[in-house]
């Protein structure tokens, strides 16, 4: 079944509570959220993208740089514990409703990881367009340690133990297998899937596993974050094609 068309859900609620308004924050001259609508709008393969908000305020700024805001997410799935699942399966019921139509795939863009490039989009959607039998597609990546080999607990007596049972087999670093961590960058599901489960279910169906270097992940939830994120852009560590495509203001 074919993952087109495919839309692509900003979730940007109006109350974390770690960075004041952290989805409106200016990163690189522009709303922190405004990297996520400007990168869909150079993806081809997305037919809409539309932000899912309780505010008013986040509401604004992401009309006035391209994004559709069709509803306002209800109170109860904008709290502090609300799970992404069902704000995803809210936001897919309210489009298709609305438009009475039925899209082929949900992308998941978070605000606070905008290091995705155009490219990892047309890869995830190959990926999932190719294999029928994965419900999704998660960005991960190889962190700068391999938990196997560095990660430690402590017994009940005070003395350290490997976290990894299978840790002390290996006598080298470079004997440990690979390890990978989903980062958040993106995700994408079969329509079906979305409607159809409670949760992602990410290792009971089949999901595949789109690699994006780690040197190029962002995640942004403090202040130091974001302070980094821009050091980062303007040494040239990692680049936005939509800062090179744009002026600041849409």
């Amino acid at each position: 079944m074919s993952i087109q068309p495919v839309l692509a859900v900003v979730p940007a609620r109006g109350g974390p509570k770690g960075v004041p308004v952290k989805n409106i924050r200016p990163l690189a001259g522009i709303p922190l959220i405004a990297h996520s609508i400007r990168l869909a709008k150079l993806c081809p393969e997305i037919a809409r993208c539309i932000v899912s908000t309780d505010s008013r305020q986040i509401a604004a700024v992401a009309r006035e740089y391209g994004a559709e805001v069709p509803f306002r997410r209800p109170s109860d799935l904008a709290q502090d514990d609300t799970p992404m699942w069902p704000v995803l399966r809210h936001a897919l019921t309210e489009m298709e409703s609305r438009e009475r139509c039925r899209y082929g795939s949900v992308l998941l863009l978070s605000p606070v990881s905008p290091s995705r490039l155009p490219e990892d989009v047309s890869h995830a959607a190959q990926l999932l367009e190719q294999d029928e039998q994965a419900v999704g597609v998660v960005a991960a990546s190889t962190p700068s340690f391999n938990p196997r080999w560095a990660c430690i607990d402590i017994t009940a007596d005070g003395y350290m133990q490997q976290s990894f049972p299978d840790g002390n087999v290996y006598v080298r670093r470079q004997d440990v297998p690979p390890i990978y961590r989903i980062n958040g960058a993106l995700y994408l599901w079969r329509r079906d899937h979305v409607a159809g489960s409670d949760s992602p279910r990410y290792f009971e169906l089949p999901h595949c596993m789109l690699e994006i270097p780690e040197n190029r992940v962002i995640d942004i939830d403090t202040l130091h974050d974001f302070r980094l994120a821009e050091l980062m852009l303007r040494d040239g560590v990692i680049g936005f094609p939509w800062l090179d495509l744009h002026t600041p203001k849409p």
